[in-house]
């Protein structure tokens, strides 16, 4: 049975193995390297800081996607603007689990009185579009070539849900 539910400390590591495929196997994150259990304690002490939720989904005692959302840009006027992030193990993808982890996430930002949710997508990473789009996100720009992973130029996307 999978349970959605807030993050604690001892999901971390679950999360961080999680995170580190993605960055090693997919153009969903655009860093290179693996991070490490330090940058992912730090990292969840400041979503904690500002009151950011992070979400786990687990099935049979085992983690196998988070969610959560982060500032879009550090200025003041855009403290009612956020961006989401919905991460999947590998061997659990196709099974739905974004779905449940994107529900608690708007949710929480309703109850925030957040106004808008940014995602920023990889362009041709079709499924997280679907995904979004069936929440009521809209594409609201598309830029050229500004990210370079895995030997190629990559485009981004932006989806936005105004709440």
């Amino acid at each position: 049975m999978m349970n959605v539910r807030h993050a604690n400390e001892n999901d971390l590591p679950a999360m961080l193995a999680i995170y580190n495929e993605i960055i090693l196997n997919t153009t969903a994150v655009w860093q290179y390297d693996p991070h490490t259990l330090e940058m992912r304690q730090e990292w969840f002490a400041i979503k904690k800081k500002l009151g950011h939720p992070v979400f786990v989904a687990e099935e049979e005692g085992d983690i196998v996607g988070f969610s959560t959302f982060g500032p879009f840009r550090q200025w003041q006027g855009y403290r009612f603007t956020v961006e989401n992030s919905v991460y999947v193990a590998a061997d659990s993808r196709g099974r739905g689990i974004s779905k449940l982890l994107m529900t608690p996430l708007i949710n929480a930002a309703r109850e925030m009185n957040i106004h808008a949710i940014v995602a920023g997508i990889e362009a041709t990473n079709d499924v997280s579009i679907s995904l979004h789009k069936k929440f009521g996100f809209i594409e609201v720009a598309h830029f050229k070539e500004v990210g370079h992973k895995f030997g190629r130029w990559m485009d981004l996307k932006f989806l936005e849900l105004i709440l």
